[in-house]
């Protein structure tokens, strides 16, 4: 998976002691690692789905990083 470039190998454990440090536990290091660019807006009626989208994600089996839209 993508994700592990920064998570396996001797050389990454710096990445992994900041992402320790950032709370993500040896469970959490073994999921993938994904990002979730969201463009949830109450004002747009056709947005309002997206929230339920990203918090479903954060359910997975992975490690989401959920960034708003600005």
């Amino acid at each position: 998976m993508k994700s592990d470039v920064i998570k396996r190998g001797a050389e990454r454990a710096p990445h992994r002691a900041l992402l320790h440090a950032l709370g993500c536990t040896r469970t959490d290091m073994a999921k993938p690692f994904i990002g979730i660019i969201n463009s949830f807006s109450e004002i747009v009626p056709g947005h309002v789905h997206l929230r339920e989208i990203a918090d479903a994600s954060k359910a997975a089996y992975v490690l989401p990083a959920a960034f708003p839209l600005r």
